[in-house]
């Protein structure tokens, strides 16, 4: 790549994002390792509505999101030249949200490629505000086959919602913040009361955070396998009675590992462990599976403060 800009139009044509996900304005390109994207931040963006009422803050996965689309408009070529793939987020480390963004910032994404070398690209990645920085961290990309046949529809099984379960969404939304369309936990099918939390989020085709391909395969981006994981947590950690009142804010991502594709027609099985959410910061950790199979992992940091 020689250096130049581009424009929403120009990225479109190369990365399988929805319009409203699509979290770049302006792109220049400084060579091919060194890219930096311009995001100016609005109040009319539908992930506000959810992210929070009232006290809208842009999600630390979106500015994930966003470094993992600035990335791969820089190694597109070199991990998947005839674009037949699907390029995802292999793993992230060392993922900190140092400061929030909110309506009326401008967001400035940087990324290097370290290397580009057996299919993966090792990215170094930062965000920055007018107050500083906002995100840093370290992603690998890598480059799969698409699942050309789907499988079967899942039976219902002992995690399906029933009278059983421990809290519908109702319940759900009693807890946490998070609303349309940046919920990610349809119901908690238990707790053991012992610092473990089973959640369930199935994915249906309508939703925004899908990667959709020009020759329709769909698949969940791969940032926002954390936040999905995370979400899970802050229910377990402020249904504490000593948390009433209180707001969980994911503060980091140790490390993330993704091992397969969830698709549409899946249900998500969320199983974390908090040690202990007693505490003003904690950490968790916790497994997305699918139908016995473990999708992704993800170590995280959350602080639990005053609403």
């Amino acid at each position: 790549m020689s250096e130049k800009i581009m424009t929403p139009g120009e990225m479109r044509e190369i990365l399988p994002v929805k319009k409203e996900m699509l979290l770049l304005d302006k792109v220049q390109v400084i060579d091919e390792n060194n890219l930096i994207g311009l995001k100016c931040l609005t109040l009319n963006e539908i992930y506000f509505t959810g992210h929070f009422a009232g006290h809208p803050i842009f999600p630390g996965v979106l500015q994930v999101e966003a470094l993992a689309q600035l990335a791969e408009l820089a190694v597109y070529k070199r991990l998947d030249p005839n674009q037949t793939g699907d390029i995802y987020i292999k793993s992230l480390a060392k993922v900190k949200f140092r400061r929030p963004n909110n309506p009326g910032d401008r967001m400035f994404f940087e990324i290097k490629v370290n290397s580009v070398a057996n299919d993966e690209a090792s990215i170094t990645a930062v965000v920055k505000n007018n107050s500083g920085v906002s995100c840093q961290g370290e992603m690998v990309l890598a480059v799969r086959d698409r699942i050309k046949t789907p499988s079967a529809p899942m039976p219902f099984n002992e995690f399906d919602k029933s009278e059983k379960s421990e809290m519908d969404v109702v319940k759900v939304m009693s807890y946490i913040p998070h609303r349309f369309p940046f919920l990610f936990v349809d119901y908690v099918s238990k707790t053991d009361g012992n610092g473990h939390v089973t959640g369930v989020k199935n994915l249906t085709n309508t939703e925004s955070i899908l990667r959709e391909y020009k020759d329709g395969y769909s698949v969940l981006m791969g940032s926002v396998h954390p936040e999905i994981i995370a979400q899970a947590g802050c229910i377990y950690m402020l249904s504490n009675p000593a948390s009433a009142g209180k707001v969980a804010y994911f503060m980091g991502i140790e490390k993330s590992e993704f091992y397969h594709p969830v698709l549409p027609g899946d249900q998500m099985r969320l199983e974390v462990d908090i040690p202990d959410n007693t505490k003003r910061f904690g950490k968790g950790h916790g497994f997305m599976i699918v139908d016995g199979k473990v999708m992704s992992k993800t170590d995280m940091m959350f602080a639990i403060v005053d609403a």
